[in-house]
């Protein structure tokens, strides 16, 4: 997240120089398996940028289009023998694309209008989703996807059920752990899931407290900016993130539940170099916390076949694999049922289901058929575009599966 213009794509050349063109990253694109495009694909990128900042090739049309056809999964880093970082030199490409405008059109102005404008800010967003909510409840929303042109009404299965206003309270600043006192964390909350998927903020803190955890989850928490840096808009994310830089000072220990929000946060030190690291270093999963520091209760059992499905930006983005897995495990009575595609995209990305639709759907059909063939009962992920994501094809798909967090069915076990 370098300064604009030349210095973003200096420190592109200098990333796309540890590429060695080997194309072990590309059965691991999505873009790349679903078209057989060389240009589509992680190395095609990269010599594209490369092209660009060397002066080679204009900064036109094609970087704009790949920059946004790309989902950021990150698989990519997770194949590369070779340590690129292609992530960060994706949202430097898109911060690039957005100072050239080179996205035209109303739909990138309403984007980012959205992103800053109603997403950063809780209460105009609480205020959207109440007016969705009662769209849905009076069914509105399928009149519109009646009314609307096709690609616009088939938006509709994508809209998560909005949760009732008494659902989507925020959590208690603190909320004090349970028996035996082991520590202090603070919680992230979100800024989506602290609406949509308050129940999952619920649970986090409950279990947290069930062993031991005081949990604080500070109002003046913002959102992690992760959706703003993908969507090169680098400046609104810094601003985010030096709200949360105070929010969470002195804390001993963040907390996250969204694999997205964690992997963002995670790189605070590049995003606000000498300000963002400290906090960085404290970045934990759930899942990754609860195994290093153990249970301090065993849970009850929870008779389940359960798919364990990885999100990209834990698995990829934080390296984050097996700690989810043993986890579950550790819950009597649970069956974790393997499936073929476990670490690939669902095609969720942020709000790429919602800009590239045919492409999002396509990769999801691909996870949706793994999943089918194992036939679990419950499907479990940890983030929050990939929760609506997967409760959507499954839905579609007749699939029985229910979709939930991880810590929400160790929360179930707890009781």
């Amino acid at each position: 997240m370098e300064a604009a213009g030349g210095e973003r794509w200096r420190a592109i050349l200098e990333r796309s120089l540890d590429c060695v063109h080997c194309g072990l990253c590309l059965p691991s694109c999505p873009t790349y398996r679903e078209t057989g495009r060389e240009t589509s694909s992680p190395r095609g990128r990269i010599y594209l940028m490369r092209g660009i900042a060397e002066g080679r090739l204009p900064a036109g049309d094609v970087l704009a289009e790949e920059a946004y056809l790309c989902l950021g999964c990150r698989a990519c880093e997770t194949a590369c023998p070779s340590g690129v970082r292609f992530g960060s030199m994706l949202e430097l490409a898109r911060a690039e694309v957005e100072r050239a405008g080179l996205r035209r059109g109303l739909a990138p102005r309403l984007e980012r209008l959205l992103l800053r404008g109603v997403v950063a800010r809780p209460r105009r967003l609480r205020l959207a989703l109440d007016l969705l909510r009662l769209a849905q409840r009076l069914g509105l929303d399928r009149l519109a996807a009646r009314l609307l042109p096709g690609s616009v009404g088939e938006l509709r299965p994508l809209a998560p059920r909005v949760p009732p206003r008494r659902e989507r309270r925020p959590l208690p600043e603190r909320t004090p752990a349970r028996g035996e006192r082991r520590g202090s964390v603070a919680l992230l909350t979100g800024c989506i899931a602290s609406e949509l998927f308050a129940e999952v903020n619920a649970a986090t803190a409950r279990v947290l407290a069930r062993n031991g955890f005081e949990v604080r989850a500070p109002r003046a928490q913002a959102c992690c900016g992760a959706l703003h840096a993908h969507a090169g808009d680098p400046d609104f994310a810094r601003a985010l993130a030096r709200r949360n830089l105070a929010a969470f000072a002195g804390a001993e220990t963040l907390v996250v539940n969204s694999a997205g929000c964690g992997a963002a946060l995670r790189e605070l030190g590049e995003w606000l170099p000498g300000e963002g690291e400290a906090l960085a270093s404290k970045v934990r999963d759930v899942s990754e916390f609860l195994e290093e520091r153990g249970l301090g209760e065993a849970p009850g059992p929870l008779r389940a076949r359960v798919c364990y499905d990885d999100p990209c930006h834990l698995v990829h983005g934080q390296r984050i694999s097996q700690a989810p897995r043993r986890l579950l495990a550790r819950i009597p009575g649970l069956e974790l049922v393997p499936h073929d595609d476990p670490s690939s995209c669902c095609g969720a990305a942020g709000i790429y289901n919602l800009t590239h639709r045919a492409m999002s759907r396509a990769v999801l059909e691909r996870k949706l058929r793994s999943l089918a063939a194992a036939d679990p009962e419950w499907i479990a992920t940890g983030n929050p575009g990939c929760l609506m994501q997967l409760r959507a094809g499954v839905a579609a798909a007749g699939l029985r599966a229910r979709v939930v967090h991880p810590i929400e069915l160790l929360d179930r076990a707890y009781g």
